[in-house]
């Protein structure tokens, strides 16, 4: 691990401005080896500490006499081997490949998933991915939960991983999904704009961040598509993407997606899930070539359609 030990001095005359500077930009200037969406990284990863403690904030200002240090963890190289596990493949030519991923199945290697990955069957689905997009994650240019089911885009080339990122980016790609909640809202559609940013405690947790405290944008548009007693089958768009964006806001607006484990209420329905009932639904791409819409339906599995089997009965009984 590499560490850097800083102190922040009295300006003299002439000199750039430190004192009462945010902390992100105060670090990229004492650091220019590091880019400041890295340096932003870093912070919101907890590993910069102010004066012995650890500070997820970008925009604190930094005053004279701070001690500050930045510890930037070794990179563990992951050798990445492909494996053939079965694919679920909705969309496929050249350029793209579009897959319906199963609940349990983590998307690409990292510590304690080092195999049976995503990354490990398309590897093994198309020989010539590696170098797009990175050696760890060839090919991913978003990504769904362990537990998140439905359909996720895979680019099989640098131009198609440009082009997906910058649609992404842009927001013209179309992502939406189907949930089940608990409780019954009381309206029959909404926007929810609330921050998500790492959670200040739990550093494997999201939380609804202000943007000041680092929190990012994150916009949620939802639809009751089915009403069912106690529960709801909602239909979700995403406007931004943010880590657990879905999960976080509806349970920030007090209706949790059922068999969440981290965000969700704990409850039991009598159903053996497979994962939090969240299902990437539908998928609307620009082909990167042709530039013709591309759009696909995952099917949702056979454990989201038996839960709301299940609900339907409970009610009508």
């Amino acid at each position: 691990m590499t560490a850097f030990n800083l102190q922040v001095e009295e300006t003299g005359v002439g000199e750039v401005i430190t004192a009462g500077q945010r902390l992100d930009r105060y670090l990229s200037q004492e650091l220019p080896d590091l880019s400041r969406s890295r340096i932003q990284q870093l912070i919101e990863q907890g590993q910069v500490q102010v004066n012995n403690h650890i500070c997820t904030t970008k925009k604190i200002p930094v005053k004279v006499g701070d001690r500050i240090i930045l510890e930037i963890p070794e990179v563990q190289p992951l050798k990445v081997e492909a494996e053939d596990i079965p694919l679920d493949i909705l969309y496929e030519d050249d350029q793209v490949l579009i897959l319906n991923k199963p609940a349990g199945l983590v998307v690409h290697p990292a510590p304690g998933h080092p195999d049976g990955t995503l990354v490990n069957a398309v590897l093994a689905h198309c020989p010539d991915l590696p170098g797009i997009g990175g050696v760890q994650r060839p090919g991913i240019v978003h990504r769904l939960d362990k537990d998140t089911t439905g359909a996720i885009a895979i680019a099989k080339t640098d131009l198609a991983y440009r082009s997906l990122q910058a649609q992404l980016q842009a927001k013209t790609a179309r992502r939406e999904y189907l949930g089940v909640v608990y409780g019954a809202p009381k309206t029959a559609c909404g926007i929810i704009d609330e921050p998500i940013g790492r959670h200040p405690q739990d550093r494997k947790k999201m939380a609804i961040v202000p943007i000041e405290k680092g929190g990012r944008s994150a916009i949620t548009h939802w639809q009751v598509l089915e009403r069912l007693g106690n529960y709801t089958l909602i239909h979700f768009q995403l406007e931004t993407g943010r880590t657990h964006q879905i999960r976080v806001h509806s349970a920030k607006i007090g209706h949790p997606i059922v068999g969440d484990p981290i965000y969700g209420s704990g409850r039991s329905l009598g159903v053996n899930l497979t994962g939090q009932a969240l299902h990437a639904w539908q998928l609307k791409l620009q082909h990167p070539v042709s530039e013709d819409e591309i759009s696909v339906t995952a099917t949702p599995p056979q454990t989201f359609t038996t839960l709301l089997q299940i609900l339907r009965r409970r009610i009508a009984t």
